[in-house]
């Protein structure tokens, strides 16, 4: 379990940083749900007191424990998405991987 949830966090990281990533379907599908609602947060703590604020952003980081990862989501990322609720993300079917047929998909953010 500690090699998928570093798995997860990686990928997690890898999305923020570069704002989509190739990876497979289902890993794509099990980081999507952790992303939204990161974005999620960070959107929220825009309103919210300073208290608030830094609890949204331990949150964050008890997930990501990247600071510079965490800054860009609530500096960079999180402002974009003010006007929306939800979906964030989309998964972009790209074809199969040749080694194993495992199929293979673009997550990128809207």
């Amino acid at each position: 379990s500690g090699a998928r949830l570093a798995l997860r966090r990686n990928l997690i990281k890898q999305f923020f940083i570069h704002e989509r990533i190739q990876t497979t379907r289902a890993k794509a599908a099990a980081i999507r749900g952790d992303a939204e609602r990161m974005i999620t947060i960070a959107r929220n703590s825009a309103q919210a007191s300073d208290a608030e604020k830094v609890n949204a952003r331990r949150l964050v980081a008890s997930k990501l424990g990247d600071n510079q990862v965490i800054k860009r989501l609530f500096d960079e990322i999180a402002p974009k998405y003010a006007d929306r609720s939800s979906g964030f993300t989309r998964i972009v079917r790209i074809g199969q991987r040749r080694g194993d047929a495992a199929e293979i998909v673009q997550i990128e953010l809207v």
